[in-house]
């Protein structure tokens, strides 16, 4: 079964539920990406790995995290081409998630690699930093740092009651960028993943998602809806 949301699907944004989420999503997109990349380039998926802590009333909650993200490599000199990573709630939430992401970041970097950053999370703060009032109304963000101009973002946001985008890719600077249709690479993830046998969709949205009133609302009418359908 489809998610009842248009794009993005909010009820995903739980801490239980968006590790598995997030790790069939970048399955989705290896799965996408794999077959126009035969011939020049090679893709791995591969994983960084950091501790997190919740400090409670009498004790702290240590959580082991272990994100994959994909690097797009050339086939003729193993050079680096283009960082796919997709940010996780503890990269918004947590210093040890957004030191690890920057840190993975600043890696592809070193390598005048491209950056493809997808983030479908709404709580907590973006682990890139830049000026984003000049950007539409949305919710959700894609955004591409390309080799030779790494300090400059190609931004494609997302709303809430929108189907998520088509972005551009870019791979080595004499080759043409490839599209990837987000909604699609959401789709399969989310089929793939089975999450929708565990959410209840008559009931409220995870308390951490930041979203307005009136979307939080419009968002759960769809699921109640969904429930009765």
């Amino acid at each position: 079964m489809p998610s009842p949301l248009p794009g993005m699907d909010p009820y995903l944004e739980d801490p239980g539920r968006y590790p598995v989420f997030r790790k069939h999503l970048i399955a989705a997109l290896y799965q996408l990406l794999l077959p126009g990349l035969v011939d020049r380039y090679r893709a791995r998926v591969h994983s960084r790995q950091f501790e997190s802590e919740l400090v409670l009333f009498t004790s702290v909650q240590k959580f082991q995290h272990d994100e994959e993200y994909i690097e797009i490599r050339s086939r003729t000199d193993g050079r680096l081409v283009t960082l796919v990573d997709v940010v996780s709630i503890a990269n918004r939430t947590t210093t040890p998630g957004r030191d690890a992401y920057l840190a993975t970041r600043a890696l592809a970097l070193a390598e005048k690699a491209s950056i493809l950053e997808l983030d479908l999370v709404t709580q907590g703060k973006p682990p890139l930093g830049f000026n984003r009032t000049d950007l539409p109304a949305h919710h959700y963000l894609a955004i591409v740092s390309r080799a030779n101009n790494a300090t400059s973002h190609e931004c494609f946001p997302a709303n809430l009651r929108r189907r998520l985008p088509k972005i551009r890719l870019p791979l080595a600077s004499d080759d043409r960028d490839t599209v990837i249709d987000l909604q699609v690479v959401f789709a399969r993830a989310y089929e793939q993943s089975q999450l929708e046998k565990g959410i209840d969709y008559g009931a409220a949205l995870p308390p951490d998602v930041a979203l307005a009133a009136e979307d939080r609302d419009w968002a759960e009418a769809l699921g109640r809806a969904y429930t009765l359908g």
